[in-house]
């Protein structure tokens, strides 16, 4: 399974710890950006997180002429088009976007618009539309999961027609990610369980997918381990700062890993899922992960195995014999989701959801054969397969 080429690309400033954001001032005027706007949402604004950033920017005398904090979990493009007006007007420079993937995803999108004029997002849609740098835009993340602070991707919905719009350059990616456990600490436990097995999703994918390569998968076993180290504690004690920096940290890092070597059936099941069950993207990839890996096992033996030690620590990983190592990772997997079961009941079947029917299964199967990260699975997917997957992952 090794690429005789590859290509590794992150030119994200990673600004990470417990005094991360009182740096964004000083990265605004390295910038010559003397009038920022603050893109969130509204569970971010009342959880008080908007604070620190606000306060920092005052203290060295920056202000924060707008703020919008109104983003929907799921962006849209009138949402995207009110924000730049917003910006227009206010005589914005750049762009703080504080919150999750979707206020990220809406952060880039606006600023496509802003940088390049005209009010229809989506005929910026696609790849390799933008020509040039956009403004300048920093990322606050406000969960550790999705890695959007350093992904080139965007994906926001067309209302009218009902689709979502996926937006893909390297313009898009920040300037700088904010890396700061004083945004997650807030995060109930549910949502701290979802977006850290996203993260470990991510990297998991990215070590066994086709285009993994020898950089990607630095970053992603250091995500995997510090998401097998960190997880539970943090669950156990929501207040620990330094685990929430480990668990912040490893979602970045799987974030650079799976930009670079690309995801697959997990991926595509959970996308397909969410669009037809509107069900969170990290609780779908929590669910389907040991599914997949089951159903891929044969091709991905070795590196699969390999992940035993960054799941389980070294005394495990040498007292199982080599050829039960894939199996054991599979397992550690399935413990990890028991545990956070325990603790918060997140869904580890289909059934447990309560949210998908069985009579669903079929159009999920059509519509994650249609998703892209299904190219990079490194089994060859047909609908049956899907379909049999799905059936595993029903109960």
């Amino acid at each position: 399974m090794t690429n005789k080429y590859y290509e590794f690309f992150c030119p994200v400033k990673v600004i990470a710890g417990k005094a991360a954001l009182e740096h964004i001032p000083f990265e605004l005027t390295g910038l010559a950006a003397k009038r920022p706007m603050i893109v969130t949402d509204k569970g971010v604004r009342a959880a008080g997180l908007l604070d620190p950033v606000i306060a920092a920017c005052e203290e060295s005398g920056l202000e924060i002429v707008s703020i919008y904090d109104d983003v929907p979990p799921d962006s849209s493009t009138t949402v995207v088009r009110d924000i730049a007006t917003v910006y227009r007007k206010e005589k914005c420079d750049s762009i703080i976007a504080v919150g999750g993937g979707s206020a990220i995803d809406t952060g880039k999108a606006v600023n496509i618009l802003v940088s390049e004029g005209g009010d229809d997002i989506a005929k910026y849609s696609g790849a390799g539309i933008l020509k040039h740098p956009l403004k300048p835009f920093f990322v606050v993340p406000t969960t550790a999961g999705t890695g959007s602070e350093v992904t080139s991707v965007a994906v926001i919905t067309d209302e009218k027609k009902g689709v979502k719009l996926p937006f893909t350059s390297s313009f898009l990616l920040p300037n700088a990610a904010i890396i700061d456990p004083r945004m997650t600490l807030t995060l109930p436990p549910h949502i701290t369980a979802a977006t850290a097995m996203d993260a470990m999703t991510h990297a998991v994918e990215a070590f066994t997918c086709m285009a993994k390569n020898p950089l990607s998968d630095a970053y992603a076993t250091a995500a995997i381990k510090k998401v097998s180290q960190s997880l539970l504690a943090v669950m156990d004690n929501p207040k620990d700062e330094n685990g929430r920096l480990e668990l912040a940290q490893a979602s970045t890092m799987a974030g650079i890993a799976f930009s670079n070597s690309m995801v697959g059936l997990v991926h595509s099941l959970g996308h397909a899922t969410g669009a037809i069950c509107h069900l969170p993207h990290g609780l779908c990839m929590s669910l389907y992960l040991p599914y997949v890996l089951e159903f891929n096992i044969e091709s991905i033996r070795e590196p699969l195995g390999e992940l035993l030690l960054y799941l389980e620590g070294p005394e495990v990983y040498s007292a199982t014999p080599a050829a039960r190592r894939a199996e054991a990772s599979i397992s550690a997997i399935r413990k990890l989701r028991d545990a956070l079961h325990k603790r918060c009941e997140l869904p580890r079947t289909l059934k447990e959801t309560g949210k998908v029917l069985e009579s669903q299964l079929e159009a999920i199967a059509e519509m994650a054969l249609d998703d892209g990260s299904i190219m990079f699975n490194p089994r060859e997917v047909t609908k049956e397969d899907a379909l049999s997957v799905l059936r595993r992952a029903w109960a």
